[in-house]
């Protein structure tokens, strides 16, 4: 038996709109896309480059980041702060820039302070910029990594010169006795008995 024609219509209506609400979960569920790895890696690099020429040249920021220096302290001496790396997603929509700071740990607090609060004119500087069509957002993280390096380097040295003074004692008791030796024999030589003047 067949269906009236309303029915149909009926039907064919529901099937529509179940296939349109179909199609719009499908588009939430897959609203972001992967980008070219090899973009993200441009991405990434292009964006490392105008941080650190930001933190050399943008007054904003090297105020931020080190606010002594609108009080006319020497920022390069005062602290160092450098960006150690960068991470773009996949979707390029977040940016971690990881941030070294060498100082004390007051100086590294206001660093990040500093940074974390002008992300969103670090964002709108890059976008400038850059001219990218959508401008990530920025995460300022502390990178501890170079800090732990330099004090395991510090470490080592400290293990090397201890394990040099332990070898110490004999290898100078041994040059002593050979520089004594050398005195001996030139204890035995006057240079008198010869007829040598030194001129002094």
């Amino acid at each position: 038996m067949s269906l009236s024609p309303a029915k149909h219509i009926n039907l064919r209506q529901f099937d529509s709109r179940e296939l349109k609400t179909n199609s719009r979960s499908v588009n939430r569920r897959f609203i972001r896309c992967m980008a070219n790895p090899r973009r993200v890696k441009m991405v990434a690099k292009q964006i490392r480059r105008e941080l650190s020429d930001m933190l050399l040249t943008d007054k904003v920021l090297q105020y931020a980041v080190l606010p002594e220096a609108a009080l006319g302290a020497d920022r390069y001496l005062s602290s160092l702060t450098t960006i150690s790396d960068v991470e773009v997603s996949t979707d390029l929509q977040v940016v971690k820039v990881y941030v070294s700071v060498f100082g004390d740990e007051r100086g590294k607090e206001v660093a990040l302070t500093g940074l974390k609060s002008k992300a969103k004119y670090v964002r709108s500087e890059l976008g400038r910029r850059m001219k990218l069509r959508l401008t990530p957002e920025i995460r300022f993280i502390e990178d501890e990594s170079l800090e732990r390096g330099s004090r395991v380097l510090a470490i080592l040295d400290r293990i090397k010169d201890e394990n040099e003074n332990k070898d110490s004692p004999s290898g100078s008791a041994n040059d002593g006795s050979s520089e004594s030796d050398d005195d001996e024999d030139w204890e035995g030589d006057d240079p008198d008995d010869e007829g040598i003047i030194y001129v002094k």
